[in-house]
């Protein structure tokens, strides 16, 4: 039996969470390897209870992160306010894993709008939100230029609603 033919190494429910997330990933139109390393690394901390199975899920996972399933198809499925929570969190950690160079910002336009979609689909309390993204916020979002960023990110964010 080849990789490919194994069942999926999670169950649905955290398959639509990968799903979810590896979608905010291709918001861009490219998959980084930073987000790649992300994400295999936050759901094999998530889902695997050692570190040889935490080897093994990265490996098994990183087929399915090409897949890039529209947040419309995937969002409905995941169903507790829990798994909703930690859909959000790690999409949000997602977008700000892909600078590719040090003059973009950190977060581009198609990642902010496609991070708006899924708040949206979500439909998460807006302070559970506001904590959500305060506990992930860069270090560099303490210092005065990042202060600039993260207020421009924010005035994006309204003039796109």
């Amino acid at each position: 039996m080849t990789l490919q033919e194994l069942p999926p190494p999670i169950g649905p429910r955290q398959m639509d969470m990968l799903r979810a997330v590896a979608a905010m990933a291709w918001a861009d139109g490219k998959l980084e390897p930073d987000e790649i390393r992300l994400m295999l690394d936050e759901f094999a901390a998530l889902f695997a209870k050692s570190e040889a199975e935490r080897s093994t899920l990265k490996t098994r996972l990183r087929e399915y992160l090409g897949q890039n399933i529209p947040l419309e198809e995937v969002i409905p499925n995941i169903k507790s306010f829990e798994d909703r929570k930690m859909t959000l969190r790690l999409g949000y950690q997602v977008i700000q894993a892909s600078r590719r160079n040090p003059d973009e910002p950190l977060v581009n336009l198609d990642e902010a709008a496609a991070y708006q979609r899924l708040v949206r689909i979500l439909d998460l309390p807006p302070q559970v939100v506001a904590d959500i993204e305060a506990s992930i916020s860069p270090p560099e979002e303490t210092q005065p230029s990042g202060i600039i960023k993260a207020l421009a990110l924010r005035l994006h964010k309204l003039l796109k609603n």
